[in-house]
């Protein structure tokens, strides 16, 4: 399996130097203060694309020869991946037709089209990305135009690495270690190529969403294999099934990886909107937030995260902020059975509910007769340690109260 070397990222870093400007790299107080690191951010988000999809993709389509530039490029994607190709073949002048699926956000198509401009078509096909990923292969057999591969490209793998090669460069050292995100495993991959041939010490974490964790997945099984389910929420690292090339680089130098929990994700979502001003995605998120699960480095340690996207639609922090509270133990849901009889509400609020709890939620589910009424309660606490001593009330209580836990299949109607 061939695998870019460093001598592909530096030719890389120079086909971007035109294109992708350098991002910033700054420290954060705020999780240095929190881990006891000195930690400091690869701000990916800052960039035209706000990610660093657009490395590889710059890489791959500006490295094409005159005749494959005249058959145009193409790609499968709704997310960054496609927006990176938009803005590669906007400063290249190269033809693209970029295959969506319906489900595409349309502030995502909107935002291809301005990086793309006349460049760009994009087309709707299909209602998953599997099937959008298929038209996009039979168009580039029909029409010859080149497949631009999100990751698993010796090519765009070489472009992703030059964020790593940045970092060394701007640190001025080699820091003790590296956290990225994981989807497909293309940012992962390249840095794990700069790294071992200029700073071999440097510790190298990779972080998973927990609901799609398909490099973990793939080196249990010894190869790629394709997840059965998927946690759509941290989007832009949700992959079923990582590259070839991406695991191979995984498998010769042996990362650590790390599963994070959406609701972690989204409290370091939070904190970087709240705390650092910081508009981050979920899958940008990543990297901070598996920091906050612990890292294996002395205290003190020089720790640089990939925060490797910004393309957030302001519509769901309404979504990251439930998952917070509900990851931090700080909301919760209660089926409660009320007698259908005066005072019963009053009775919970007055004998049940803590001082400082909050109703967020009540709703009635049915009546299952005459007697009583199930209603569905959404309880929010002021501190984690509350919540103990509310169970401990509503088991003394003479109703019957269940639980939904956040694993039941119930809890994402909740959302």
């Amino acid at each position: 399996m061939h695998l870019p070397s460093p001598e592909d990222v530096d030719r890389a870093a120079s086909r971007l130097a035109t294109l992708f400007p350098e991002t910033p790299l700054q420290r954060s107080p705020r999780l240095s203060a929190l881990t006891g690191l000195d930690v400091w951010l690869k701000r990916e988000d800052l960039h035209e694309v706000r990610s660093y999809k657009g490395r590889g993709a710059s890489t791959l389509i500006a490295g094409l020869s005159e005749q494959e530039r005249s058959q145009g490029v193409t790609c499968a994607s709704a997310g960054n991946h496609a927006q990176g190709v938009a803005f590669a073949c906007a400063r290249t002048g190269t033809r693209a037709r970029i295959f969506l699926p319906r489900t595409t956000p349309r502030q995502k198509r909107q935002r291809i089209a301005a990086l793309g401009g006349p460049w760009v078509e994009a087309v709707i096909e299909g209602d998953t990305y599997d099937e959008a990923a298929l038209a996009c292969a039979a168009w580039a057999d029909a029409s010859g135009a080149t497949v631009v591969p999100a990751f698993d490209d010796p090519r765009t793998i070489a472009g992703q690495g030059t964020v790593a090669a940045e970092v060394l460069r701007q640190l001025g050292r080699a820091p003790e270690a590296v956290v990225v995100p994981v989807g497909g495993g293309g940012l992962l991959a390249g840095t794990l190529v700069v790294l071992a041939e200029h700073a071999p010490a440097t510790r190298v974490l990779g972080a998973e969403p927990a609901g799609a964790a398909s490099m973990m997945a793939a080196v249990a099984a010894g190869e790629p294999v394709a997840l059965p389910a998927v946690d759509s929420f941290v989007d832009g690292a949700a992959v079923r099934r990582v590259g070839a090339h991406t695991f191979e680089a995984v498998r010769r130098h042996r990362p650590a990886l790390t599963a994070v929990p959406e609701g972690l994700v989204c409290v370091e979502m939070l904190d970087l909107y709240q705390s650092d001003g910081i508009i981050a995605e979920p899958a940008g998120a990543l990297a901070p937030a598996a920091l906050r699960q612990g890292l294996d480095v002395p205290p003190g340690s020089t720790v640089v995260c990939v925060l490797s996207g910004g393309n957030n639609d302001v519509s769901r922090y309404a979504e990251v902020l439930e998952r917070a509270l509900v990851h931090e133990g700080l909301k919760h849901y209660f089926l409660v059975e009320f007698p259908q009889e005066p005072g019963a509400l009053r009775r919970f609020l007055d004998e049940v509910l803590g001082a400082d709890d909050d109703i967020v939620l009540f709703e009635y589910v049915k009546r299952s007769n005459r007697e009583t009424g199930p209603a569905l309660v959404g309880v929010e606490l002021q501190r984690r340690e509350d919540y103990a001593p509310l169970v401990a009330r509503m088991e003394d209580s003479p109703l019957r109260v269940e639980v939904i836990d956040p694993t039941s299949p119930l809890f994402r109607f909740l959302r």
